[in-house]
C-alpha cells in the first residue's frame, strides 16, 4: 500500500526523541509489521515502537532472517518492508539478505544503529564498531545514508521514501548513531513529501509514437514481462485483449493470472516455447534484465524486432540488443502505448491457438522431467487457493516446478530467492505470513537451505505464522551432487548433509509435523497439513519417494 501524502500522529508529544520520530514516520508510511534483532545500539528506536504500541515488532533470531522477512513483507503487500539491525557484526549479518532485496528490487528500508558520534570513525576499537560500515551498506543497497545530527533525520527519511518508491526500486539503508537516536527532537504534525522524482521524468512522445507505429503492423506480438512489470497489470491486460501474447520471468509471475489463455506462464526457455518464439514477429521486453538463468545464458533465440521498456537506463542493449528503448515507469508507458495502439492492428487468427499449444507442450515436458514428483506438484496445486502465498527457497524442486506452478493469480502471491542464494526461504515465508496473516503461506524449501536459517523456526512458532512448509529432504546438496555427476566425472564430495530428525525438532518447539514417504500419501498428507493452525512442516523423504525422472544439474545452458 502506498503511503498517504501526509498524516498526523496523535500518539507522541510535540517534542520527543529521534526514536519517536522514526516510529511516527513508520506509522505515516502505514508500516504494520517491523522486523529486527534488538541491541544496545538500536534500543531507542525499538523502545519508541514499543511505547507507542502501533506497529507489531517481530524479534527474529538473526539479522539475515529479519531482513529476509521484511523483504518478503514488502513483496506481498506492495508496501514498504522495514528491518532494524544493530551496528558492526549485526549489520554485516544482514548484507546477504540486502543483496537478495537488491536483486529482486524490493522496497526495503534498513535502519541500522551506529556507535556514538564521539567515537565514530576514530579507530578506537569501540564495541560494535565496523570499518567503513557505510561503504558496506552502499555496496548492498540502492542507496545508503549516514545521519550524524538529529536535524538530518526527517529529511533523510523522506528522501529514503522517495528512493524506495522510485523505479528501479531496491533497499535503502540508513545508519543512525545511538546518541542521535536518543536526542530530543520536535515531531512535526504532518510529514510533507518531496515532489516525486518519477513524475519529473517524461518519456519522449516521439519514442512512444515510433513504438506504436512499429507494433501496429505486427501479427504475432509478444510481451516478455519481468519483475519491473508487476505493477502494470491493467495496461498489460488491455494489450492482451488486443491480441498480444505474454511470457513472464520468475519475478514477473502473476502480473496476469497464469491460467489466462494468452499466457505462456514462466516457461521462458522451454524448447516448445522457444520454437513458438520463432513464429512471433515482435517482442516487447518490459522490466526484465533477461537474466542468464532464464535465457540459456543469453543464447535463447528470442523473436525480433526486440523493443525494451525499463526504468533503468542501463538496460538499453543489455544482454540482448534492442531496436528501440524507452526508459521510464512500465505502467505509464504501457498505458500510453495501449491508447496509441487501440484499433490499429489485427493479429494472426492462429496466434492464440499456437501459443496455447506451446504452453501445453511445455507443461508435458515438465511433467516428464519430474517423474513421480509430478504427483506432488499436483497435490500442492490442488490445495493452493487463489489468495495463498507461494514462497520458495533455492532447491531443485523449485527450479524444476515451483518457479512455474502452482498457478498464481496476482504478482504479490509469489516470493522467491531471486539472487540464487539458498537458506532465505523460511525467513521469507515468516515475513510473508505475518504481513498477510489471513492467508495461508506455502514455503517450498530443501533440507540444506532450511538448516541455514533453521533458528527462524522458533520465530515462526512464537509469532504463530500461518505457513505450511514443504521440506524436500534429500540429506544432501542435491544440485551440487548432480553437477558433480554431470561435469566432474561423478566425483562427489562435500555434498552429504547430517540432517536433523525434523519430527523431533518440530516436537521440541510445538510445531505440527507430517511426513511423506510414498508419493501416494502426498495428496492426503498435504490436505491434512493445510488444516493446521500456525506453522506446520511437511517433510518429503526423497530417499523413500525416489529420484526425479531427469536429474537437474543447474540452470539450462546452450553451448557454442
Amino acid at each position: 500500500m502506498s503511503p498517504p501524502t501526509n498524516s498526523n500522529s496523535s500518539k507522541s508529544p510535540t517534542h520527543s526523541t529521534v526514536g519517536d520520530l522514526i516510529a511516527a514516520f513508520l506509522e505515516f508510511c502505514e508500516v504494520q509489521v517491523l522486523f529486527g534483532v534488538i541491541s544496545i545500539h538500536n534500543m531507542p528506536i525499538l523502545d519508541a515502537v514499543n511505547r507507542r504500541g502501533t506497529i507489531r515488532y517481530v524479534p527474529a533470531r538473526g539479522e539475515a532472517g529479519a531482513a529476509n522477512m521484511a523483504d518478503a513483507s514488502a513483496r506481498v503487500t506492495g508496501g514498504i518492508g522495514v528491518v532494524v539491525t544493530s551496528t558492526g557484526t549485526a549489520c554485516g549479518n544482514a548484507a546477504g539478505a540486502l543483496i537478495e532485496a537488491q536483486t529482486a528490487g524490493s522496497r526495503l528500508l534498513h535502519l541500522t544503529g551506529q556507535i556514538e558520534t564521539e567515537y565514530l570513525d576514530r579507530g578506537m576499537a569501540y564495541i560494535h564498531e565496523a570499518k567503513d560500515q557505510l561503504g558496506l551498506l552502499s555496496a548492498v543497497s540502492k542507496r545508503a545514508f549516514r545521519i550524524t545530527a538529529p536535524e538530518q533525520v526527517l529529511s533523510t527519511l523522506l528522501e529514503a521514501l522517495d528512493l524506495l518508491e522510485e523505479a528501479p526500486s531496491g533497499p535503502v539503508s540508513i545508519e543512525i548513531p545511538v546518541d542521535v537516536q536518543s536526542a530530543r527532537v520536535k515531531i512535526p504534525q504532518t510529514f510533507k513529501r518531496f515532489p516525486s522524482r518519477q513524475a519529473q521524468n517524461e518519456e519522449q512522445e516521439s519514442k512512444l509514437d515510433s513504438l506504436a507505429d512499429a507494433l501496429s503492423g505486427a501479427k504475432r506480438p509478444l510481451i516478455w514481462a519481468g519483475g519491473g512489470a508487476r505493477r502494470a497489470r491493467e495496461p498489460i491486460e488491455k494489450l492482451l485483449d488486443m491480441g498480444f501474447g505474454l511470457i513472464t520471468t520468475t519475478q514477473g509471475r502473476g502480473v496476469i493470472e497464469e491460467s489466462f489463455e494468452k499466457s505462456l506462464g514462466s516457461f521462458t526457455a522451454s524448447p516448445a516455447v522457444e520454437s513458438f518464439y520463432q513464429s512471433c514477429d515482435a517482442i516487447v521486453v518490459v522490466g526484465s534484465r533477461l537474466r542468464g538463468n532464464e535465457t540459456l545464458k543469453y543464447r535463447l533465440k528470442l523473436p525480433g524486432p526486440l523493443f525494451r521498456i525499463d526504468a533503468d537506463p542501463q538496460a538499453h542493449d543489455r544482454c540482448y540488443p534492442n531496436k528501440l528503448f524507452l526508459c521510464g515507469d512500465s505502467n505509464q508507458i504501457l498505458s500510453a502505448l495501449a491508447e496509441k495502439l487501440e484499433g490499429r492492428f489485427q493479429v494472426d487468427q492462429g496466434f492464440a491457438s499456437d501459443l496455447k499449444k506451446a504452453r501445453s507442450e511445455a507443461e508435458v515436458t515438465l511433467r516428464s522431467h519430474l517423474g513421480v514428483y509430478a504427483d506432488l506438484m499436483d497435490a500442492v496445486s490442488a490445495i493452493f487457493e487463489p489468495g495463498d502465498l507461494w514462497v520458495r527457497d533455492i532447491t531443485i524442486s523449485n527450479s524444476m516446478w515451483g518457479n512455474r506452478l502452482p498457478i498464481l493469480h496476482g504478482p504479490e502471491q509469489g516470493v522467491h530467492a531471486t539472487g540464487g542464494g539458498i537458506g532465505q526461504g523460511l525467513a521469507m515465508g515468516v515475513g510473508a505470513a505475518l504481513a498477510k496473516p489471513g492467508q495461508k503461506t506455502f514455503v517450498l524449501i530443501g533440507d540444506g537451505g532450511l538448516q541455514l536459517g533453521i533458528s527462524e523456526l522458533s520465530t515462526a512458532v512464537e509469532e504463530q505464522a500461518n505457513l505450511l512448509m514443504i521440506v524436500m529432504n534429500s540429506k544432501s546438496y542435491e544440485v551440487i551432487r548432480n553437477i558433480q555427476d554431470a561435469h566432474y566425472g561423478g566425483r562427489r564430495g562435500y555434498t552429504d548433509l547430517l540432517t536433523p530428525d525434523f519430527k523431533l525438532l518440530c516436537g521440541s518447539i510445538g510445531m505440527p509435523y507430517f511426513r511423506i514417504q510414498r508419493i501416494q500419501e502426498a495428496a492426503e498428507t498435504l490436505r491434512s497439513a493445510r488444516l493446521q493452525k500456525g506453522p506446520t512442516m511437511v517433510e518429503v523423504d526423497m530417499a523413500q519417494v525416489g529420484p526425479f525422472a531427469k536429474a537437474f544439474a543447474g540452470p539450462p545452458v546452450r553451448k557454442g
